[in-house]
């Protein structure tokens, strides 16, 4: 026979498994036979409290059916040893008790119990800090998806499935505090039309965890006449055990409530609670994070229809109407489009009305004047530069094509570029890749290229202006815009738009437009297009204040139209008198505009640079109006 085990090795064994196990379960299990012996009892076991039942845990010499429980009961309520049918029990730790058979001494059942009270507080201690450790890697691992979901209802669903299965849970759902309407919304919710749970924020559990800020647990048999029953009826679910903690922000702004409904372990420990509390922290960074982005992208989506609102093309001739049938044909693919016509006939406005017809509406639209830009000014506009890259360069600046990546990138006055600007622009449009100024790394770049311009590209390429590859790449489609004088009625249309809109933000009642200016503005000839137009509907809105627009508001189209009147030299060829016209028209526009550069070129409908672009064109520096590109108008 095996020589029987003295107490100073029994307690080296206890030591030895509390070691090597970080479960309670499976270390009595494997202590309880060996205590048996050195007790030299006819049965142990280990049980745990979960009222209003008991855990058998682990037993030695008798079935767990047969371990009377309730003795366990009254030893935790006691606390102190109990007797009853041949078995003794003592309380050993919180919602733990040891249990004995027919105990030879009270002596040995009393240093039994004190051995194993230390054994296991240590093997406790392990499992607490291993279940710790798992549950933080658990949440760090959930949580991290969650920073990858922008979307408020997925996000809550996540949640919701996340807690259930770190705490063993059969149920969870989030509750949100609408403050303005002193009410909590609980997503998702189960068994509950729609998916959505609406009660008052005082209301049950919940609405004392909300109004408190402090956790709540209800398990069965206690306190669970706390619970609200009226969901529970609702949905045909029977509550039994309950944890709820607030949710909170790590600056304490209260977004509402976190709940977890039924146990699989019967009750939710401490060690829930806390879990809970770590998870909703980490739950309001990322509910918070969505809710600003889902503000921010509403937001933007408001932006983008406003924007889209104020794109449209206003006008009913049958010119009008053919392109804004071929605008909506194109909008929505990625072809490259050439946008043709006067100055001051509504390019850009096309363009714009292309990129918010198209699915990179939400996406930046950056318009650039290709006009505008110098030689040595293009290829750091249009590519962006490095800090340093050049004198001025005090810091990186990205370029119009990063600008308006995912978006559309609109070249207006694409025949003014340089030759040299052109074989640059081919070759960032082939290769779809763009290098800053004094950069090295390709940055790539998916944009939508529309261009327009005034001039004829076909007879530039011709002439050895404009390079004829460029041309083919950029008129895949073309677009051909009418100038407003063969509008016909669009004219009125498009007058009494702009009057109605400035008049609008100025807070003033919109004037009517009298039958003779009408007819008098059909008769001009609106060498300025649309453009001039909207700047004279401009100044009637500030200018006038009667409520009706009278021939004598009209001065200005008198003034415009009595350049043509002028006898021009008849011995003229039509390229000299044209240019003569023009001269008399800039010049009396100037004059009319008292030297004021800038309105004069808006009553020309042309941008300032391009004025006096023209000017130098015509030879006109020596008159008595000042080209002085620096000079203040």
């Amino acid at each position: 026979m095996p020589k029987p085990m003295k107490w100073q090795e029994f307690m080296q064994l206890l030591l030895e498994h509390a070691s090597r196990n970080d479960g309670v379960q499976a270390f009595f299990e494997g202590v309880l036979p060996v205590a048996q012996s050195v007790l030299g009892c006819e049965a142990i076991a280990v049980v745990q409290a979960a009222p209003p039942e008991w855990i058998v845990l682990a037993s030695s010499g008798v079935s767990s059916a047969q371990v009377p429980t309730s003795l366990a009961a009254d030893a935790l309520d006691s606390e102190s040893l109990t007797n009853a049918d041949h078995w003794s029990a003592v309380p050993m730790a919180e919602r733990y008790a040891l249990l004995v058979r027919s105990v030879q001494d009270e002596e040995s059942l009393d240093r039994l119990q004190s051995a194993f009270s230390k054994a296991f507080k240590i093997v406790q201690g392990q499992e607490r800090r291993l279940r710790r450790i798992r549950r933080l890697e658990k949440i760090l691992s959930i949580t991290h998806t969650w920073s990858q979901t922008d979307c408020m209802e997925s996000l809550l669903q996540e949640m919701a499935e996340a807690a259930t299965e770190l705490l063993a849970a059969d149920r969870a759902s989030i509750f949100l505090w609408d403050k303005a309407n002193k009410t909590l919304v609980g997503r998702p919710a189960l068994g509950v039309e729609g998916g959505e749970l609406r009660i008052p924020d005082d209301a049950g559990i919940v609405g004392q965890v909300v109004q408190s800020g402090e956790p709540r647990r209800i398990a069965r048999g206690l306190d669970e006449d706390q619970i609200s029953r009226t969901v529970d009826q609702e949905t045909g679910y029977h509550t039994d055990s309950l944890l709820c903690v607030p949710l909170n922000t790590p600056n304490g702004k209260s977004l509402g409530a976190f709940e977890v409904l039924n146990s699989r372990d019967g009750r939710f420990s401490d060690e829930d609670e806390q879990g809970l509390l770590e998870l909703a922290t980490h739950a309001a960074v990322a509910l918070e994070n969505t809710k600003q982005l889902e503000d921010l992208l509403k937001k933007h989506q408001l932006l983008v229809e406003e924007a889209a609102e104020g794109v449209c093309l206003i006008g009913e001739s049958p010119a009008i109407e053919a392109v804004r049938s071929t605008t909506r044909r194109i909008a929505d693919t990625d072809l490259a489009i050439l946008i043709l016509g006067e100055n001051g006939t509504g390019k850009e406005v096309v363009a714009q009305s292309i990129h918010y017809l198209s699915s990179r509406r939400e996406q930046p639209f950056i318009a650039v004047n290709c006009a505008a830009l110098s030689e040595t000014l293009l290829e750091s506009e249009l590519f962006g530069h490095e800090k340093g890259a050049f004198t001025d360069a005090h810091q990186t600046r990205a370029g119009k094509f990063e600008l308006a990546s995912g978006g559309t990138l609109f070249l207006d006055e694409i025949g003014d570029m340089s030759l040299s600007g052109q074989s640059k622009l081919l070759r960032v449009l082939e290769d779809k890749m763009v290098v800053r100024v004094g950069g090295s790394t390709p940055i790539h770049t998916g944009v939508r290229i529309l261009a327009a311009t005034n001039q004829d590209l076909a007879a530039m390429v011709r002439e050895k202006r404009f390079r004829e590859d460029l041309f083919f790449r950029l008129n895949v489609v073309s677009l051909e815009l009418p100038p407003l004088r063969g509008r016909g009625n669009d004219v009125i249309l498009l007058a009494e738009h702009f009057l109605q809109s400035f008049c609008k933000n100025m807070g003033r009642k919109t004037p009517r437009i009298s039958s003779a200016a009408k007819k008098q503005l059909l008769n001009h000839a609106w060498p300025g297009n649309v453009r001039e137009l909207r700047n004279q509907m401009e100044r009637l809105a500030y200018l006038t204040s009667g409520d009706c627009i009278e021939t004598e508001d009209l001065s200005f189209i008198d003034t415009v139209s009595g350049l043509a009147t002028k006898q021009l030299d008849m011995d003229s060829t039509l390229t000299d008198a044209t240019r003569e016209f023009q001269q008399q028209y800039i010049s009396q526009m100037v004059e009319h505009t008292r030297g004021n550069m800038s309105k004069a070129a808006k009553c020309l409908g042309l941008h300032r640079s391009n004025l006096y672009r023209k000017m130098r064109q015509l030879d006109m520096g020596g008159t008595d109006v000042d080209v002085d590109e620096n000079t203040e108008d």
